[in-house]
């Protein structure tokens, strides 16, 4: 393990993707998200995913030269056509709309249509709460979850994200969670460590609920908090698959697989002015944060959330990465 600059992280990134093909802005907005991953610690959408990037380049399922459409479709609605490339350059090209249109209209809704999967949706909704808007995100993903009481992967984790504005330019509170009760790769990792999984994560073939992490990779995961979370992942499909007119998670196939159909997942991105209905929203948030505040150990989601600038990256991943970058 070796400490890495986040500017070395971005730079190794950018390389391995130009080397398998992928256009240089493209790159560019791929390799700032993967770099804010790796600065927050979410390693899952960090350089975990680069080599699955440069595989899916290499094999034409993810385009990397593909020029995002943006259309206005409604006065408040604005539509990123990514193509089926990549969901960070296809948010990039509509994101100024965007917001513009909500601050003329109070609200506005961006959406990210037939993308690659778009990894950490909070990275997204973070640029909106930075410009000082309310930022809320959907995505979907491919099939692992089962509704309560089945046992068929119908959904995927559904992540769903939200980012406040703290009037300076930064964050006032911040999260991005999936509506699953766990991601698969910490049932993998249970796996890997011949551990046993808490009872509620998943289920087996059957739709027994299960400890045993092989039997839960063979079945499907379950909803965080059961009924509710089920309640929330269908609300996620249907904003970022059936509003965006993207795919639903039943038709995707594995994100990491080599080759394959493209994703073509959506995103749904509801942009909100604070300022719309008078200037109370300001004095609302102090009087929550003050009341979180005033009891120890407490915080707001995301409150003093800091990137770091230097990352522990394994040395065998870098060496990876390097290899993918050779040649560019």
């Amino acid at each position: 393990m070796t400490e890495r600059r986040a500017a070395e992280i971005y730079l190794v990134t950018k390389t391995a993707l130009l080397a398998h093909g992928a256009g240089t802005w493209q790159a560019e907005e791929v390799a700032r998200a993967t770099t804010h991953s790796e600065q927050h610690g979410n390693v899952i959408c960090g350089l975990q995913y680069v080599e699955s990037y440069c595989t899916q380049l290499a094999s034409g399922r993810v385009d990397g030269q593909v020029q995002p459409a943006i259309t206005q479709p409604r006065p408040a609605a604005v539509l990123a056509d990514a193509k089926c490339g990549f969901a960070q350059p296809a948010f990039a090209a509509g994101r100024d709309l965007a917001i513009d249109t909500a601050r003329k209209n109070g609200v506005a809704l961006l959406a990210v249509a037939q993308s690659h999967t778009c990894t950490s949706l909070g990275y997204f909704t973070e640029q909106i709460g930075r410009a000082g808007l309310i930022g809320l995100g959907f995505t979907n993903a491919s099939p692992v979850v089962a509704a309560p009481g089945g046992k068929t992967r119908v959904i995927g984790t559904n992540p769903m994200a939200m980012s406040v504005p703290d009037g300076q330019g930064g964050l006032a509170v911040h999260f991005d969670f999936s509506t699953s009760a766990v991601a698969l790769g910490k049932i993998t990792m249970a796996k890997y460590a011949g551990q046993p999984i808490p009872l509620g994560w998943a289920v087996d073939e059957n739709g027994t609920p299960t400890t045993d992490p092989d039997a839960a990779l063979r079945g499907s995961l379950c909803s965080a908090g059961g009924y509710k979370g089920w309640g929330l992942g269908v609300m996620v499909e249907l904003m970022a698959a059936a509003m965006t007119g993207s795919v639903n998670s039943l038709d995707v196939g594995g994100l990491k697989l080599p080759d394959g159909p493209p994703h073509r997942l959506g995103q749904m991105y509801v942009l909100i002015d604070t300022t719309t209905f008078g200037d109370q929203f300001t004095t609302r948030l102090a009087r929550l944060a003050d009341a979180v505040a005033a009891e120890e150990g407490t915080r707001l989601p995301g409150q003093n959330r800091t990137p770091a600038d230097l990352v522990d990256v394994p040395d065998a991943l870098w060496q990876k990465l390097l290899a993918l970058g050779a040649g560019a």
